[in-house]
């Protein structure tokens, strides 16, 4: 349980730090403010995502 829990951890922070490149690389080349935007929002979502996994993760392992 542990190496699955610690994969999912991995998983969510990869994919926060893919969708914060990807709006960063939007912004840089000049592309819509809007798509910017969604992007930045979705990060903040994974981000939660990820923070819940984490802490649910240390709850359980804790003892």
């Amino acid at each position: 349980m542990p190496t699955f829990v610690t994969f999912l951890t991995v998983v969510a922070a990869c994919a926060v730090a893919f969708v914060l490149l990807a709006g960063l690389w939007n912004m840089m080349r000049g592309g819509s403010p809007n798509r910017s935007q969604a992007l930045m929002r979705m990060r903040i979502v994974l981000q939660f995502i990820a923070i819940v996994i984490a802490m649910t993760a240390l709850y359980f392992t804790s003892g």
